[in-house]
């Protein structure tokens, strides 16, 4: 991207803060030695300490002790040990019921996917016209055959916010794993398992401006969870493998660098670009809730246009946003996930998401609320779809 581009993307990918790199960087190239190698020399005592510390402080943000913090390669790794985990190791004891819903992002719909091939019996939730699960029908689809219920915390596309409390009560009262995951809402939102009682959270570092490549998966004390890979005993023996020190290291100081008012400035933007759009630009639709929402998410369908025209148009003046979910953005299919709010064909296609970051200003957004304006005008002047 070159010095004119805004980027609109940041549920995908976010810029690495350059406090990050700097907190990461002696892990490179002074302190690079492994932390299982403590017991050989001071280098090993050295980056255990580190990733020790790293853990401790993510898990105090959270709100649980840092044996129940495991360090992954991202939220892919840590949903799919979550899920995958859960019905390995109960899977014979206890039944083999799963719950989620329909809107989830890939790592749970997929891992869902693959256990139904396995022979589990899996129940996907509808949810209503904003994104929200019934917590009465997620109630009710709980059976004593049922290990897992995993809903995530927000939505990776359109920004609905769950009552996670409630469910997580739900789940606790029926004797039932509750899996979350808050990829998007990490520091975004409170989420305080001190007091929430979910079993498994899915974080990652790649939204909160921290390095890829490096999540985490809370494992609260006396879960049961089977171990999918095989070799060393990393991470407490559920997580084999080299640890990425200087991964956990950004991790750690990516997620104290957001406070409030960071999140309040993001909800302003978020709340300025929502009026903006829905009052100057004719026929369109928010998608999400309007109230219950991520500080930093805008997706709104544009109705007799086709939203990859419209992002590829705005890639032109210098824009890059995404239409459905950046995992999505290379398929001809629609977004699952307006579908699963009721929209048809033309909503799904139609959606645009503008996703805010810490480097984005109020200008900047203005200026793709402009941009957005004259795109979709243009488009529907020649649009077969109508005016």
């Amino acid at each position: 991207m070159n010095d004119k581009s805004v980027y609109l993307d940041n549920a995908a990918a976010t810029r690495l803060d350059e406090r990050v790199l700097e907190a990461m960087s002696p892990y490179f190239f002074q302190t690079y030695a492994v932390a299982t190698s403590e017991f050989a020399y001071s280098q090993g005592i050295e980056a255990k300490e580190a990733l020790d510390g790293a853990r401790g402080r993510l898990a105090g943000l959270l709100g649980v002790t840092p044996e129940e913090f495991i360090f992954t390669s991202g939220d892919t790794e840590s949903s799919n040990i979550a899920l995958k985990g859960v019905a390995k190791a109960l899977g014979k004891s206890k039944g083999r019921h799963i719950i989620t819903s329909r809107i989830e992002d890939f790592p749970v719909l997929q891992s869902a996917k693959a256990l139904e091939k396995d022979g589990f019996s899996v129940t996907y939730l509808g949810v209503d016209g904003e994104g929200f699960v019934d917590l009465d029908q997620l109630e009710e689809a709980i059976t004593g055959e049922t290990i897992l219920v995993s809903v995530q915390h927000s939505n990776q596309e359109i920004g609905t916010v769950q009552d996670i409390e409630a469910i997580s009560k739900i789940c606790r009262s029926r004797n039932t794993l509750f899996h979350c995951d808050a990829t998007h809402s990490f520091r975004r939102l409170p989420i305080d398992l001190s007091r929430v009682p979910i079993d498994l959270l899915t974080v990652s570092a790649h939204t909160i401006h921290g390095p890829k490549g490096i999540g985490g998966l809370v494992v609260r004390k006396g879960t049961t969870l089977g171990k999918l890979m095989d070799g060393g005993f990393q991470e407490f023996d559920r997580r084999p493998g080299l640890e990425n020190i200087p991964g956990a290291i950004g991790f750690a100081r990516a997620a104290e660098l957001v406070d409030e008012a960071e999140n309040d400035r993001l909800r302003a933007m978020r709340d300025h670009a929502i009026w903006r759009i829905l009052n100057e630009i004719p026929s369109v639709t928010l998608n999400g809730s309007p109230v219950d929402r991520l500080p930093q998410n805008v997706n709104v369908s544009f109705h007799f246009v086709e939203g990859e025209s419209i992002t590829l148009h705005l890639d032109m003046r210098g824009f890059a946003v995404s239409t459905g979910s950046a995992c999505f953005s290379r398929s001809l299919q629609g977004s699952h996930v307006i579908y699963g709010i009721g929209g048809d064909h033309e909503r799904a296609h139609g959606s645009i998401r503008l996703s805010l970051g810490r480097y984005n200003t109020l200008e900047e957004v203005d200026a793709a609320v402009t941009a957005l304006a004259e795109v979709t005008r243009e488009l529907r002047k020649i649009s077969p779809l109508g005016k």
